[in-house]
């Protein structure tokens, strides 16, 4: 019991570190450095939850929706759901990377198998791919279109499945 205890403290304390670091790396940018609609979607490679590599330019020509995310952010969790109805949406030709900002592995891990979720999961400890995109706040998510361009950027929790689906809609349009 005291084994779980501290590492849920550890975990704990690692997470509220990741925010700080991302919030100051990106505390001293000013709002035009930030990734806004039209700009090119910033390339990263990185390695997925299962081990396998994940490179967005793997994904030109489709639709991606790139969720920023963490197991402690609530918002996160409640657009949880919505977020994996569209991942396994066969009638949606889009792709879904969902990128977990500052967590281990293992919690990841975790939470996955105690969700059933299945999306593809890239976790970003260091920061680095969220600071490509100047993610400043969990969640955060960028929809590009199948140009490789940011078509739709929404910060926050995303409650609407009709309307992501429409956003989605239009990406692959452009």
């Amino acid at each position: 019991m005291r084994v779980r205890k501290s590492t849920t403290w550890l975990v704990v304390v690692a997470a509220m570190a990741a925010i700080v670091w991302v919030y100051l790396q990106h505390s001293n940018k000013a709002p035009a450095e930030r990734i806004a609609t039209g700009a090119p979607a910033p390339a990263f490679e990185a390695t997925s939850l299962t081990g396998g590599k994940v490179n967005l330019a793997d994904y030109k020509g489709k639709v991606v929706l790139l969720n920023f995310w963490a197991t402690w952010c609530k918002p996160c969790m409640q657009e949880m759901p919505l977020l994996n109805e569209i991942h396994k949406s066969s009638d949606m030709q889009i792709e879904t990377l969902f990128v977990n900002v500052g967590e281990s592995k293992g919690t990841v891990s975790e939470y996955m198998e105690e969700q059933q979720f299945s999306f593809p999961v890239v976790i970003d400890a260091t920061g680095k791919i969220s600071a490509l995109y100047g993610v400043t706040a969990l969640p955060s998510t960028y929809i590009i279109n199948t140009k490789g361009e940011i078509q739709k950027v929404v910060f926050g929790e995303i409650q609407d499945f009709n309307m992501l689906q429409q956003w989605l809609e239009d990406a692959g349009e452009s």
